[in-house]
């Protein structure tokens, strides 16, 4: 198969949250009980059983109020970091994008919790164990696409080839969005899961300055400290 990616176009999303339920129902999450905070979204952020969470932004200028929608997930770096310091040869990493933690492997060191730039893994208080999303790896080594994009009915997120994928995304930016963004192109070596954005990526909550090899070896080096450091499992 070859290399793969979603594309999220925030501007069609409408936050109908079906890519979360449907990523819980496959995956079988369990549901989390939450609180209002004051914010339409829920849960708050995303977890070991948590896997893809729409983000709600909102903001005021003097155009008006602007809401904004963003589906948060593993990225699926091309240059993982979680696989780079993992001391256990838990990750896996597919050619088809898919970075995988493999449960059975995992010992719970931290390390690629402290050390993703999206802030993606979290430990399972439970297992004891850091868990994210797959890209539903079975489904799409089956000729399936992933639960979220096979449920989504507006159109936001698409699963092809990555090469295509940007073709399509730069040829609606360029058609709709003249400060539009293609996010993704180039972060941490490309990632398996692109943005098409209106606007900066600050806006949606993305960090900046990934896209430089840089990146990795700053990572690496946070990551080293907090291996030295002695922190683990015990610490939480």
């Amino acid at each position: 198969m070859a290399e793969m990616a979603i594309l999220i176009d925030v501007s069609r999303c409408t936050a109908c949250r079906a890519c979360q339920v449907a990523c819980k129902e496959w995956n079988r999450l369990p549901g989390e009980t939450t609180t209002f905070t004051g914010s339409y979204q829920n849960p708050p952020d995303l977890s070991a059983t948590t896997w893809t969470l729409v983000q709600f932004r909102e903001s005021a200028d003097g155009d008006g109020l602007h809401w904004r929608f963003r589906k948060a997930q593993c990225m699926h770096c091309t240059d993982a970091i979680c696989y780079a310091v993992c001391p256990n040869d838990a990750i896996t990493k597919y050619p088809e994008g898919n970075v995988v933690i493999n449960q059975e492997r995992c010992q719970g060191c931290l390390r690629c919790v402290e050390s993703c730039p999206f802030q993606v893994p979290h430990l399972n208080p439970t297992t004891k164990k850091t868990a994210k999303c797959r890209g539903c790896v079975d489904r799409v080594m089956n000729g399936l696409p992933p639960a979220c994009v096979k449920t989504c009915t507006s159109g936001a997120l698409q699963y092809v080839g990555r090469a295509r994928l940007l073709r399509e995304a730069k040829a609606r930016r360029d058609k709709l969005f003249p400060r539009g963004v293609i996010y993704g192109e180039r972060e941490m070596g490309g990632l398996h899961v692109l943005y098409l954005l209106p606007g900066p990526p600050a806006l949606y909550g993305l960090p900046e300055g990934l896209a430089g090899g840089g990146a990795l070896g700053a990572a690496l080096d946070r990551a080293t400290r907090f291996a030295l450091s002695g922190h683990g499992i015990a610490d939480w």
